[in-house]
């Protein structure tokens, strides 16, 4: 029974192959205006407007399956330029502070050479901390005792004085800023050669004041003010002669004692990342050179 189920299956299959080949020769065979051919252009004729009708129907649906896989290509893409984007601004950041680092080291190096501060072996640091307040500025650096600093050497960086070393420890040390309250230094005003004192203005960290000027009529605004160094061999100063302090930018009051002389500092105070102190004193120096 089951024989004669498959033989039947089997004769039906190769006559229906039969009649496709046989269908298939006579269509090709059959010249344009053939019977075939004209059934097939009537049975396209009907079919034609079906599929026009399905598509036009179907065109809705497959537009809104293309807006989903375009929507979800197009957030993909925004993702990934949005991760490119960040990326690049940490790189422009990264290179940005790369760069001022490399510049304020530039002018650490220059202005040692212009200055003739080689020969104070001067020790170069990277500030980590700041602590500024009405009364007192001051910054650590990663150098100690065990680099050759020591209580009040001069710090400087490419611009010119910052202030001086306050206290050391092994691996690190604390800087007095020119703005801190506790500061002084033995000045000169270059262009008057008048000797002075610079102090800082408390609450004002961008401002100080030369005092103590014998002929302060002589000085005008823009002179140049800078360390005196050692004015008496009693009081040795630990200070170089010459290192940039700042600028006069104005002067307040006509006469000889109300008259007040207001410095700017050359050396940015708030914006301080490399320094260098000159470790080797000013009383070695001059014992090096012979001079009593």
């Amino acid at each position: 029974m089951y024989d004669r189920q498959v033989r039947r299956r089997r004769a039906v299959l190769f006559a229906l192959v039969a009649c496709c080949l046989a269908l298939l020769t006579a269509y090709f065979g059959e010249s344009s205006g053939g019977p075939l051919k004209s059934v097939q252009t009537g049975a396209m004729e009907v079919v034609a407007p079906v599929q026009e009708g399905a598509n036009r129907a179907l065109k809705p649906f497959r537009d809104l399956f293309g807006w989903f896989g375009d929507t979800l290509d197009a957030k993909d893409e925004r993702d990934k330029l949005e991760a490119e984007r960040d990326a690049l601004r940490q790189e422009v950041a990264r290179l940005k502070l790369m760069e001022n680092e490399n510049a304020e080291l530039r002018d650490l190096v220059d202005y040692g050479r212009a200055s003739g501060l080689a020969a104070y072996e001067p020790v170069t640091a990277r500030v980590y901390s700041r602590s500024n307040s009405s009364w007192y500025s001051t910054i650590e650096i990663n150098k100690g005792s065990s680099d050759g600093v020591q209580v009040h050497q001069p710090v400087i960086n490419g611009k010119g004085l910052v202030g001086k070393v306050k206290t050391v420890s092994d691996g690190n040390a604390v800087v007095m800023l020119l703005s801190d309250s506790e500061f002084g230094v033995s000045a000169l005003a270059a262009e008057a050669d008048q000797p002075g004192s610079i102090q800082p203005v408390t609450g004002s960290p961008g401002d100080l004041v030369l005092d103590l000027v014998p002929d302060a009529k002589q000085i005008r605004k823009g002179d140049r003010i800078v360390t005196a160094g050692t004015v008496s061999d009693r009081l040795p100063s630990p200070f170089p002669p010459g290192i940039l302090i700042g600028a006069v930018k104005r002067i307040e009051g006509e006469g000889e004692l109300d008259r007040t002389i207001h410095v700017a500092p050359a050396a940015d105070l708030r914006s301080l990342d490399f320094v260098q102190v000159l470790t080797k004193p000013t009383a070695d120096l001059r014992a090096s050179a012979g001079t009593p």
